[in-house]
């Protein structure tokens, strides 16, 4: 493969549709400083969802502060909770604050070694539903985390989602099948650094498998460090590791690879798209 796709030529750009901008590594410095250095790699976009609605208007501060920052309102399947939020506290929460999607949220039925889940299979069906809900009633996408719940996940979004408004399986590790039930339903498939590990070669399966104008890449930072990056706190920049592995994977340039799944985030994720003007001043620049 050639040099030329191995870098991004302008105009083409990545958007990182997952991370994590409130759970950065002291390592990794400054939010602004993360941003800069994912601006000098070729990032112009990023999508901060929420693990808990207190760690909302944090993520709404930072998107308020920076134009190309993005983010949602949700619980995280995994956190525990005092208080669950009613489906009217999720609607409140999104009314406020005006996100672009309902996430990070979905179900986690991984047990740990003794066999029990970190939060209990009620109380996530339960959260979930409620999101999902608020998301309907909002016409926002969502963007799900699954694990070991196959089937639950695919019934309630088949149940509860408007195709035509879909949402994204973020960080997807599960199977081509359960991708296709899922894209049939108007969703996207996020990819992560997993794609980059020796040992996730079903992931690399899925990046050759699905039709490119369903992806999306991510990063998930601080977590899930790509090659050669591993063992350190992720970050935003390292979006390009996962872009680069999927234009190998497809056999396509770099470029092909960031105008696609940037086009895609768009489509997607409706109230991040530029404005008519905007686009016509970058075409024009």
């Amino acid at each position: 493969m050639s040099q030329l796709t191995e870098q991004l030529s302008w105009p083409s750009v990545l958007i990182d549709s997952h991370c994590h901008l409130d759970r950065l590594d002291a390592e990794s410095g400054s939010v602004d400083d993360v941003l800069s250095r994912a601006r000098d790699a070729g990032v112009r976009g990023f999508l901060a969802v929420a693990t808990t609605l207190e760690g909302v208007p944090a993520l709404a501060e930072i998107g308020r502060r920076h134009d190309d920052v993005f983010f949602g309102v949700g619980v995280h399947p995994m956190q525990r909770l005092e208080h669950e939020p009613t489906l009217e506290e999720i609607t409140d929460c999104i009314d406020r604050f005006e996100p672009v999607v309902v996430g990070e949220i979905g179900l986690d039925f991984q047990t740990d070694e003794q066999g029990s889940l970190r939060v209990s299979r009620e109380i996530q069906l339960s959260r979930f539903e409620h999101h999902l809900r608020a998301a309907h009633d909002a016409e926002l996408p969502v963007s799900i985390h699954t694990r070991s719940a196959r089937e639950e996940t695919l019934e309630m979004i088949e149940q509860y989602l408007d195709p035509n408004v879909g949402g994204v399986l973020h960080c997807f590790t599960e199977d081509v099948e359960m991708a296709r039930r899922a894209v049939a339903h108007g969703f996207m498939i996020s990819l992560s650094g997993i794609v980059t590990f020796a040992s996730a070669e079903n992931v690399r399966a899925l990046a050759r498998a699905l039709p490119l104008d369903r992806l999306l890449l991510e990063t998930d930072s601080p977590w899930l460090s790509p090659v050669p990056y591993r063992g350190r706190a992720n970050e935003p920049a390292r979006v390009l590791e996962v872009a680069r592995v999927i234009a190998r994977e497809r056999n396509i340039s770099l470029d092909e690879v960031a105008m696609q799944t940037t086009a895609n985030f768009h489509r997607l994720f409706r109230r991040t798209a530029p404005s008519h003007d905007a686009a016509a001043s970058l075409t024009h620049a």
